[in-house]
């Protein structure tokens, strides 16, 4: 029988949830953060790889994946699950980021979004019905609709006439999606960083009615005190039973602070993306293991993650790895970047289970803001 897809909160510290989402494909405990797996590959690693770091739940992007390989493919292999062997729940970003970051813009009307592909100059169009389509033939677990994501800053006029647009969609949205048991369509909040704008965003959604709520259009420049300060304001006018989501984001210090503000759910590129050029993730903040200090260092990257490559290769050899554009450097990078993550999510859930989450996060930034200390050898 098919898990049906219910949310539980287990406990409260402030505005902090320590909960449990069940899906039809697995369910996983929140806090959560989902590493990004934009063209149906969380970079530099395999499916055992991602299990490994403790990850319970992935991301796809709807805009990469029907440029290439197409989702008639997908589809005919039985969904992106499959199609990857991913075992666990999969969240599909509706690919309008993209389409406003990456690709051509040649039009945006009520209707949806005309663009050129930024693969082969190919002309597609977008509806908000085609999004929600589309990440049905992938069989996505957890799917977004088509909103704007306005460039920052914006006024707020603009703001508010996006805003709508997106609301509009999200209606639209919500009629042609296909209510399966297990799955579900989360609504997205916009409105920039104006207060009574998100308000209404929040409305709107509640009234066409979501199994989730995220909190789309921050970590676009505008800085961690008002990205702060707008999803706070936001997550007021959330429903307390609903997962939130907070998308994009991002740094550890980031997360730590969403969290406390009664942020769920989490994705970023970051662990990934900086994996690959040497940028590695550590309680004493970010180094960068290129840099020539590190080229005799013994110690590992930091033996407290239960990680292979985290406790089980020298400073030294990454180092060569990096320098000499070995591929196994960007895995084990990302290998432990992933890990970190994860192993901060963790304690994040027991400092919320022990009422201790001020405490931990108070610890956390002062160990991060230390950074890390070099050593001779």
């Amino acid at each position: 029988m098919t898990e049906a897809f219910k949310f539980s909160i287990l406990s409260i510290d402030g505005s902090a949830r320590l909960g449990k989402l069940n899906t039809a494909h697995g369910k996983f405990d929140t806090p959560v953060f989902m590493p990004v797996g934009t063209l149906g590959s969380v970079k530099a690693m395999t499916v055992d790889l991602v299990e490994k770091t403790g990850s319970k739940i992935i991301l796809g992007n709807t805009y990469h994946l029907m440029l290439r390989p197409g989702i008639d493919v997908i589809e005919s292999l039985h969904g992106l699950r499959n199609f990857m062997k991913w075992k666990h729940p999969i969240l599909t970003d509706s690919g309008g980021f993209q389409v406003m970051s990456l690709s051509k813009l040649s039009d945006i009307s009520e209707e949806g979004v005309l663009f050129k592909s930024h693969l082969d100059g190919s002309m597609h169009k977008l509806t908000p019905e085609k999004v929600i389509k589309i990440q049905r033939s992938l069989d996505s677990t957890i799917s977004m609709p088509l909103d704007e994501c306005p460039s920052y800053p914006i006024d707020k006029e603009g703001a508010a006439q996006s805003m709508k647009l997106s609301m509009r969609w999200a209606k639209r949205s919500r009629l042609a999606y296909e209510e399966r048991s297990g799955y579900g369509l989360f609504g997205i909040t916009q409105g920039g960083v104006h207060d009574d704008l998100r308000e209404e965003s929040a409305n709107a959604l509640i009234d066409i009615g979501f199994e989730g709520y995220a909190i789309g259009g921050l970590a676009v420049g505008e800085g961690q005190d008002l990205m702060f300060r707008v999803t706070e304001e936001t997550v007021r006018f959330l429903p307390l039973e609903k997962p939130r989501y907070l998308m994009g984001v991002g740094m550890p210090l980031d997360i730590l602070g969403a969290v406390k503000r009664g942020i769920d759910m989490f994705d970023c590129v970051l662990p990934t993306r900086l994996g690959r050029t040497g940028k590695v993730f550590t309680k004493y903040g970010t180094i960068n293991i290129r840099n020539s200090r590190h080229s005799k260092d013994p110690r590992p990257i930091d033996e407290s993650i239960n990680c292979d490559a985290s406790r089980n290769y020298s400073r030294a050899y990454l180092n060569h790895l990096v320098k000499s554009n070995e591929i196994l450097g960007s895995i084990l990078l990302t290998w432990h970047n992933i890990s970190f993550y994860q192993d901060l999510m963790s304690k994040i859930r027991i400092a919320i289970k022990d009422n201790s989450l001020n405490r931990f996060a108070t610890d956390f930034e002062e160990n991060w803001n230390r950074g890390d200390i070099e050593e001779s050898y």
